[in-house]
């Protein structure tokens, strides 16, 4: 029985339907905790408990109604703590949002492959616009890569969900899937019109270069294996067996965190 520490808050979901993701997987026993209870947990004592984190969560932003979101940098323990334990080696599976989490905080994006950024600014000493987004997208899904975190899907599935037009390292993560759909300006819409200006589903005035297709890879981080899947913003997502496939696969291959430390199948 794998024991996963689930984490979320600092974005809205639907709690049922995606904890159902996790209660109907075999050989999963999963425990949930809210930020900013669960950064107590990110540290190479606590995280012997778990095999596996997976982290749906979206910390270090501050909504304001009317105004910018107040940016927030986790304090120095905690990065310390955070950093060691990626050094120790550790599982992690990062979901959707969670792209966004610790704007503030450069390291986090380079631990996850790329960033979703609700306000234009600087990342890896380049102006960057915001990201973009867009709902109830009806698009394909393709492997990209044989992995285990792949394994027993098929070469192309569909799915529909909200897709982000970000930022993501694409020289430094290793590809897993991606999507048919165009990553371009006018197929998203401006996420700083929204957490800024209250203006939804607004591209006017957005300036944003096309945009990557990738929608999931699998990234090395010290002795830690970590995967981002893009997708799962709602119940349609959550029910997706192909979807929820991939989970359960990022789960048992991240969780092997401490057999890649030992150099077994890297």
């Amino acid at each position: 029985m794998k024991e996963v520490l689930l984490v979320t808050k600092g974005h809205p979901f639907e709690r049922a339907p995606f904890f159902d993701i996790f209660d109907a997987m075999p050989g999963v026993n999963w425990t949930h905790v809210e930020q900013p209870a669960a950064q107590a947990l990110f540290n190479v004592q606590q995280a012997r408990r778990y095999d596996a984190y997976v982290l749906y969560d979206m910390p270090g932003i501050r909504f304001r109604q009317g105004a910018a979101p107040e940016f927030i940098e986790p304090d120095e323990d905690y990065k310390r703590d955070f950093l060691a334990l990626l050094e120790a080696g550790h599982g992690f599976v990062f979901l959707h949002h969670a792209i966004a989490g610790w704007p503030a905080w450069e390291d986090y994006a380079g631990v996850i492959g790329g960033r979703f950024l609700y306000m234009p600014g600087e990342l890896r000493g380049r102006p960057r616009q915001d990201s973009g987004y867009r709902h109830q997208v009806a698009h394909n899904v393709q492997v990209v890569a044989q992995h285990p975190v792949t394994a027993g899907l098929p070469p192309s599935f569909p799915m529909t969900d909200e897709l982000y037009l970000y930022e993501v390292f694409e020289d430094e993560v290793t590809p897993l899937l991606r999507s048919d759909y165009a990553f371009t300006r006018s197929n998203f819409y401006s996420a700083a019109s929204v957490v800024r200006d209250g203006k939804m589903f607004d591209n006017e005035g957005w300036r944003h270069d096309d945009g990557s297709n990738l929608v999931g890879w699998t990234k090395r981080c010290g002795q830690s294996r970590s995967v981002y899947l893009q997708g799962g913003d709602d119940p349609a997502a959550y029910a997706n067996g192909h979807y929820r496939q991939l989970i359960a696969n990022a789960i048992d291959w991240a969780a092997a965190w401490a057999e890649d430390a030992a150099g077994q199948d890297a």
